[in-house]
């Protein structure tokens, strides 16, 4: 039976409690209000604003969404500043990053239609790429083990990309700003959205197969109202500035998905030697075994 272990008395009767019970609530740490995790709350913060901005704010959206992106650099850096890197804070992190990179692929995927298989994709690679490599590096490399700490023998690559901050930083920058690019031209493009041209008889993207967003008329029954003068207003914007962004950063963007194919590819053959190793040492298939034994 298990026994509380009551306080000591001193002299006076008065109740001493013992000194390794204080030192175990002294040196008993909040994980959860470590200074890199209230940036990463911050974030969602920001992250959460950003997509109720999205339908009809671009600017509005691109700044918060672009800040909140940009903070993930900080984090880190508070992390080695204080010393408080921790599990938590990078799977925080790392959840963030993919929440709010899928949200805004799947507000592209409904303002580009045609392209919406695209968009999919992307967010289906980089979600199994990085479960895939955090699973395969707590698993074999063992609970101690950062995903972030690659054996050059595995794949010099991502060696490269998780172990040099600023070509981290640069390739996770990069691959934001292509996307939030091609957002802002989904208001601004009359290349990708042709019922910018203003023509009435232009498609819509109700139509299937059009990369197009709705008329303001199919969404607001008053072209008067608030709602949609407002999208007027964004669809003024010019597209020369995302259009910049957009071929400066696709490149990286290429890239990036290059390297979250490496990463699920690596992690996958990190997890079948596993499984091999584990097989033989259960002695299975046990039919290769016994007919072994018979010779």
């Amino acid at each position: 039976m298990a026994t509380t272990q009551e306080p000591l008395a001193n002299g006076n009767g008065s109740a001493v409690r013992p000194s390794r019970v204080v030192e175990e609530e002294e040196d008993e740490e909040n994980i959860f209000v470590f200074i890199p995790n209230l940036i990463g709350y911050f974030r969602i913060v920001l992250a959460v604003a950003s997509l109720y901005y999205m339908p009809l704010h671009p600017r509005t959206c691109s700044i918060l969404y672009s800040v909140s992106c940009l903070l993930d650099a900080l984090d880190g850096l508070a992390a080695r500043r204080f010393e408080q890197s921790t599990k938590f804070g990078a799977v925080l992190d790392m959840v963030t990053d993919r929440c709010t990179t899928a949200c805004l692929l799947v507000f592209l995927a409904s303002a580009f239609p045609r392209w919406s298989i695209i968009f999919q994709g992307l967010i289906s690679l980089d979600l199994a790429s990085h479960y895939m490599h955090m699973y395969a590096t707590l698993s074999m490399g063992g609970s101690e083990t950062s995903h972030k700490k690659i054996d050059e023998s595995r794949s010099w690559v991502l060696k490269m990309y998780y172990s040099n901050n600023a070509v981290l930083f640069t390739f996770c920058a990069l691959n934001e700003m292509f996307f939030i690019a091609l957002y802002l031209l989904s208001f601004s493009s009359p290349y990708l959205s042709p019922t910018l041209l203003g023509d009435p008889e232009a498609p819509s993207s109700l139509q299937l197969g059009t990369p197009a967003s709705p008329k303001p008329s199919m969404l607001f029954v008053s072209p008067w109202s608030a709602g949609a003068m407002e999208m007027a207003r964004a669809n003024k914007m010019s597209s020369t500035v995302p259009w910049i962004l957009a071929v400066i950063s696709f490149p990286i963007m290429f890239g990036k998905q290059w390297i979250n194919v490496v990463q699920l590819v690596k992690a996958s053959k990190w997890l079948a030697e596993g499984d091999r190793a584990a097989r033989r040492k259960q002695g299975l298939p046990r039919s290769k075994y016994r007919h072994a034994k018979k010779q």
